[in-house]
C-alpha cells in the first residue's frame, strides 16, 4: 500500500544560549593537566565545560532527556559523576567525554553526590529521602540507607572511618556506620531544614548550616580514641551552654553515644539574614565559604593551633596590661592576672565577603598552595563569574578575572525571528538582542536593548526591529551594532509586529489597543553623508480591547488581529473595513499565523486550544485541543498547511492543518516555551524557553508514518509503565534501614528476559542433544548433529556457554535487579550451570556474585529442595577452592608489587608515592626552624 501523504521528521539538532542551568551545581574539573581553569556546568541536560579563562566551550558531556540536578568531580580529576531529574546518575570520563557506566536507583531526582578520599565508591541522595552507596570499580549498586524523611541535602564519606554524614531537610543530621548499614547517631539541635554541613579539624568538628544567620559548630569525640588514650570511664565535658557530666551510667542509657559524642561548642553569625543555600570547604578544611539567597558569598578562615595560641597570648597581654593600668589608678579590683576565654570566633574568623554581580545560585574554590583562593560562582542571571583572593595577606583583596556572559541572555528570550537567508537567528529578553550564526551558533553581535515582546529582520537583513514592552519602537543596524532610532510608538507593551508582504513596512499591534501601520524610508543622517534607513507612521486602526497580535495575510488583502475579548478580528488592508469576526476561544489568542496560499488562518489560545479557520467565510474547520498548558507560539511552515505549535507545557507539537492530525511532538525544553521560529525555507525551526536555552531542530529526509509513530509512543508508554510498577519484595528480608541499591527500570527487565530467554535455548538444546545420542545409539550410526541458528550466529558455541555469554553483557550495575525478577523455575537451572562454569575456572567471580545473590533471595526454596542438594553441596565444594585459589593469585600479586615497590625506593632513596603536599609543608616547617634558630643565635 503506498503512502497517501508523507511527512518528514525534524529532530533535535543543537542547544545553545544557554551558559549554565541553575538547577545543578558549578564545580571544577582537572583537564589537560591544569587545575583552577576548567569548570563544569550543566546545561539543561548536558553538560558543558568551559574554559574560564578564554570563556570558550571546550567539551559538551551529552545527556539524554533529563534535566542535570547534581555534579560532583572525581579525587581523580578525570571523571564526573552527573545526577539527573529521572534519579539515574552517569559518570564520564572527562578526558573522552564518553560514559559507560550508568546507575539507577533513585525514584527522583538526585540532590547530592559525593566520592570517598580513594574514589572508589560514590554517595549519592536523593528527594525521595534515600541515600544509596555506590562501587565505582565494580560499577554496581552496595545498598541504599533509610531514616531520612525528607530530601536528602548532603552526604560525606569520613576518610578516617567507614562512616557517613548525612543531612536533610526534615531538620536532623545522621551519622551511618557503613560496616554494619545502620544509623548510630542522630543530631538533632535544629529546628529547621539543614542546608549543609562540613567536616573540620581532622573530622573532630561538624558545622552545618540552616535556615538562619547560625552556623552552628559542633565538636566530635570519638570514644575508641579516648580508650585508647587511657581516658577514664567518667569523661568530663563542659559545654559553655550546659554544665553536665557525661558518665557511665548515661552511656548505659544511651548506646548510640558509645561510638561518638556531638557536643555544641557555639555558633559563627553570617551577616546574610535568609536561609544558607551552599557551605563548602577546601580539602585542606582551611577555609570556608558559605553564600544565601543574595549575592555576598562569606569566606571564613579556619585558624592554626599556632595561630589560635598567638592571638590568646596577644589578648592575654593586652588584658594584664589593662588590669595593670586599672590597678595604678585604684579602680581594679586586684586581679593582675585575668583569664582569657577561648571563644569559637578565635579558631574562625572572617576573611572577607565577595560581591558576586547577581544572586548566587552554587559556587566551588580552590586554595592553591601559595595560598591564592580561586572562586567559581554560578549565578541566576545565566552567568559564570571567577574570583581570586590572596588569603594569606592580612587585608585580601578579590579581584574579578573572567565571566563568562556573550554565550547567553541574563533573562528568557521573549522573541526570536530567522533572517530570509535562514542563516541568521534573532534572540532578544529584557536587556539585551542577540544575533546567532546558525550553522556555527555563535554570537556574533550584542546589543543592549529595552524589554522586548517581538521582533523582525528588515528585508535585506542589515537592520532589525523591536517592539518593547515600554511601548517603544527600535532600530538596530546591524553590522555597527548601534541603535538607529527609537519610536515612542505606543502607550503600551507592543505585543506583535507584522510585516507586510510586499516588504515596504510592517504593522504593530499594542495593549493601547491601537494597530499602527508603519513604512520603511531612507532619511539622510546629520553625523553621516550616507541615508540611512528610518520608520515613518502612515496611519492607525483603533479598537475596544487590547491586542496581543497581529498578522497579515500573505496576499496583502487582509490584516487579523488578535483582541483581549478572546477573539480575531479581520479587516481589509486597503480600507481597513471589518471583514470578520473569529468567535469560539473561551480564552485570549495569543499567536496566530496565517498560510501561505491566504486560505487558512490558525489560532492558538490560553485555554490550551488550536482553532483552524478558512479565512474565506471565517469557519471553524476544527478546534484541536493541543497542549496541556497556554498555547504561547504558532507557525506555518512555509508553502504548506502543515503548522508548529509551542505551548506552556514545554512541548513543540507539529500539526496537519488539512487532516487535522497530530504529526509529531518534539521534547527537550525543560521550562515553558515561549516562541518558536521557522527558518524560509522550512528546514530549520529556534525555540526558546524559560531555562534559558534556544533549540535548534532540523528537518530530516526520515519520513514519518503515522500509525508506526502512535505504536512507538504506546511501547514506550507501556515500557515506562512497566518499569514503575511495584518494586519485587526480596523473600526473607524486611523493611529497615538498609536495602537494595538497584531499582527496577526497563533495562533491567528487558536484561531478565534475555537471561530467561537463554535458559529457554539451553533446555531445548539439551534435549535435543540427548534426543540425537539416543537415536545414534539406536541406529548406530553417527548422524548429522543438530544446529540452531542463534548459536551458530555466536561462533557454534555450546548451550551452556551462550547462557554465560548473556549473563556476562548484563551490566553490572543492573545485575542485582535482573536477577531478582527471574522467576524460581529458572534457577535450579542457572545453579547447575553454575557449578559447571566454576569447575571449568570460568567468570568466577562474576559467577560468585551471582550465586551469592540467587541464595540470598531464594534461600527459603532452596533448602527446602531436595533435588538441589547435590548441586549446592557441590557448589560449596567447588567454590571456596576457585575464590582460595584467586586469593593466593592475588596475594602472589600484591606482594610481588611491594617488592617491586621496596626496589624502586632503595634505588632511587626517594618514596615512590609521596604527596607532592606533604613536602611542601615538610619544607615550610624546616624554614620555619631555622628562621627560629637564626633569630635566637642573633
Amino acid at each position: 500500500m503506498g503512502l497517501t501523504k508523507q511527512y518528514l521528521r525534524y529532530v533535535a539538532s543543537a542547544v545553545f544560549g544557554v551558559i549554565a542551568s541553575q538547577k545543578a551545581n558549578i564545580t571544577f574539573v582537572q583537564l589537560r593537566g591544569e587545575r583552577g581553569r576548567y569548570v563544569a556546568v550543566a546545561a539543561c541536560e548536558h553538560v558543558f565545560i568551559w574554559d574560564i579563562r578564554k570563556g570558550e566551550k571546550v567539551l559538551i558531556l551529552c545527556g539524554n532527556k533529563h534535566e542535570v540536578t547534581y555534579l560532583c568531580a572525581a579525587p581523580d580529576g578525570h571523571h564526573l559523576a552527573v545526577g539527573y531529574e529521572d534519579g539515574a546518575i552517569r559518570i564520564f570520563n572527562v578526558m573522552t567525554g564518553e560514559s559507560n557506566v550508568t546507575f539507577n536507583g533513585h525514584k527522583a531526582s538526585v540532590t547530592v553526590l559525593n566520592y570517598d578520599s580513594l574514589g572508589a565508591r560514590l554517595v549519592s541522595g536523593s528527594k525521595d529521602t534515600e541515600i544509596i552507596i555506590w562501587d565505582i570499580i565494580n560499577e554496581s549498586g552496595l545498598y541504599r540507607l533509610k531514616g531520612h524523611k525528607d530530601a536528602i541535602t548532603n552526604v560525606v564519606f569520613l576518610k578516617g572511618r567507614n562512616f557517613l554524614v548525612s543531612s536533610s531537610k526534615d531538620t536532623l543530621v545522621k551519622w551511618w556506620d557503613l560496616d554494619t548499614q545502620h544509623c548510630f547517631q542522630t543530631m538533632v539541635g535544629h529546628r529547621s531544614e539543614v542546608w549543609g554541613f562540613v567536616l573540620l579539624a581532622n573530622e573532630k568538628r561538624i558545622m552545618t548550616g540552616s535556615s538562619d544567620s547560625e552556623l552552628r559548630t559542633w565538636d566530635i569525640c570519638y570514644l575508641d580514641e579516648e580508650k585508647e588514650a587511657g581516658e577514664p570511664n567518667v569523661k568530663k565535658m563542659k559545654s559553655p551552654f550546659e554544665n553536665t557530666e557525661v558518665t557511665e551510667k548515661e552511656l548505659n542509657e544511651n548506646p548510640e553515644d558509645r561510638i561518638l559524642r556531638c557536643q555544641k561548642i557555639g555558633s559563627v553569625f553570617r551577616q546574610g539574614r535568609d536561609r544558607v543555600v551552599s557551605l563548602a570547604t577546601d580539602t585542606s578544611n582551611k577555609i570556608i565559604a558559605c553564600h544565601g539567597t543574595d549575592s555576598v558569598l562569606e569566606v571564613f578562615k579556619v585558624l592554626s593551633e599556632e595561630e589560635v595560641n598567638k592571638m590568646i597570648n596577644k589578648k592575654q597581654k593586652k588584658a594584664k596590661k589593662k588590669a595593670k593600668q586599672k590597678a595604678e589608678s585604684g579602680e581594679s579590683d586586684g586581679n593582675l592576672e585575668p583569664e582569657v576565654e577561648r571563644t569559637l570566633n578565635d579558631e574562625i574568623q572572617r576573611v572577607t565577603n565577595i560581591k558576586a554581580s547577581g544572586k548566587i545560585k552554587s559556587f566551588n574554590f580552590l586554595l592553591l598552595p601559595n595560598g591564592e583562593l580561586k572562586v567559581v560562582m554560578l549565578l541566576q542571571n545565566n552567568t559564570v563569574e571567577a574570583y581570586n583572593l590572596n588569603v594569606t595577606v592580612k587585608v585580601p583583596e578579590c579581584t574579578k578575572t573572567a565571566r563568562v556572559t556573550i554565550a547567553g541572555h541574563r533573562t528568557d528570550a521573549r522573541t526570536i525571528a530567522f533572517s530570509s537567508d535562514n542563516i541568521a537567528v534573532l534572540s532578544a529578553s529584557a536587556e539585551t538582542v542577540k544575533i546567532w550564526n546558525r550553522s556555527t551558533l555563535q554570537c556574533i553581535r550584542t546589543m543592549a536593548c529595552e524589554y522586548a515582546l517581538c521582533s523582525l529582520f528588515v528585508p535585506g537583513d542589515r537592520q532589525i526591529i523591536l517592539g518593547t514592552k515600554s511601548g517603544k519602537l527600535q532600530l538596530f543596524d546591524l553590522s555597527s551594532g548601534n541603535l538607529l532610532e527609537t519610536h515612542d510608538a505606543h502607550d503600551g507593551a507592543v505585543w506583535s509586529i507584522s510585516l507586510t508582504p510586499d516588504q515596504r513596512g510592517f504593522v504593530s499591534g499594542s495593549a493601547d489597543k491601537m494597530v499602527k501601520f508603519w513604512e520603511f524610508e531612507l532619511v539622510k543622517d546629520e553625523n553621516i553623508t550616507k541615508t540611512r534607513l528610518s520608520l515613518n507612521h502612515i496611519r492607525t486602526l483603533q479598537l475596544d480591547e487590547d491586542i496581543l497580535s497581529v498578522c497579515y495575510s500573505p496576499n496583502q488583502r487582509l490584516l487579523a488581529v488578535s483582541l483581549l475579548d478572546c477573539t480575531v478580528k479581520v479587516f481589509y488592508t486597503d480600507t481597513l473595513k471589518f471583514f470578520l469576526s473569529l468567535y469560539g476561544h473561551k480564552l485570549p489568542v495569543l499567536c496566530m499565523d496565517i498560510s501561505d496560499d491566504s486560505n487558512l488562518i490558525a489560532t492558538g489560545s490560553a485555554d490550551r486550544n488550536v482553532k483552524i479557520w478558512g479565512l474565506e467565510f471565517g469557519d471553524c474547520h476544527k478546534s484541536l485541543f493541543a497542549h496541556d498548558d497556554s498555547v504561547m507560539s504558532l507557525r506555518f511552515v512555509p508553502k504548506t498547511h502543515l503548522l508548529f505549535t509551542a505551548g506552556k507545557d514545554r512541548k513543540i507539537k507539529q500539526w496537519d492543518a488539512d487532516k487535522f492530525e497530530h504529526i509529531q511532538t518534539l521534547e527537550g525544553h525543560h521550562g515553558e516555551v515561549w516562541c518558536i521560529a521557522i527558518s524560509p525555507n522550512g528546514d530549520h525551526i529556534v525555540s526558546s524557553s524559560h531555562d534559558k536555552s534556544l533549540r535548534l531542530w532540523e528537518r530530516t529526509r526520515e519520513p514519518i508514518i503515522l500509525e508506526e509513530e502512535r505504536e512507538m509512543q504506546r511501547e514506550a508508554e507501556f515500557e515506562e509503565s512497566m518499569a514503575k510498577g511495584n518494586e519485587p519484595l526480596v523473600p526473607g528480608e524486611k523493611e529497615g534501614e538498609a536495602g537494595l541499591a538497584g531499582k527496577k527500570t526497563i533495562e533491567t527487565v528487558k536484561a531478565a528476559e534475555r537471561i530467561m530467554e537463554a535458559i529457554e535455548l539451553y533446555r531445548e538444546e539439551s534435549k535435543k542433544l540427548e534426543e540425537y545420542y539416543q537415536a545414534c545409539k539406536v541406529s548406530g550410526k553417527k548422524l548429522p548433529p543438530p544446529t540452531n541458528p542463534i548459536l551458530a550466529a555466536c561462533g557454534n558455541i555450546s548451550p551452556s556457554l551462550y547462557v554465560l555469554d548473556v549473563i556476562r553483557k548484563v551490566k553490572s550495575s543492573e545485575m542485582e535487579e535482573s536477577l531478582l525478577v527471574l522467576p524460581f523455575s529458572y534457577i535450579p537451572d542457572l545453579l547447575t550451570l553454575f557449578n559447571e562454569y566454576i569447575q571449568l575456572s570460568l567468570e568466577v567471580e562474576l559467577i560468585c556474585r551471582c550465586l551469592f545473590f540467587l541464595l540470598r533471595i531464594h534461600f527459603g526454596q532452596i533448602t527446602s529442595n531436595q533435588m538441589l542438594l547435590t548441586v549446592i553441596d557441590s557448589l560449596r565444594k567447588n567454590t571456596i577452592g576457585k575464590i582460595n585459589e584467586m586469593k593466593d593469585v592475588l596475594g602472589f600479586n600484591m606482594a610481588g608489587l611491594q617488592f617491586l615497590q621496596r626496589e624502586i625506593e632503595a634505588k632511587e632513596d626517594v618514596s615512590f608515592f609521596a604527596d607532592a603536599t606533604e613536602k611542601f609543608q615538610e619544607k615550610k616547617r624546616k624554614r620555619k626552624k631555622q628562621e627560629r634558630a637564626i633569630l635566637m643565635v642573633m
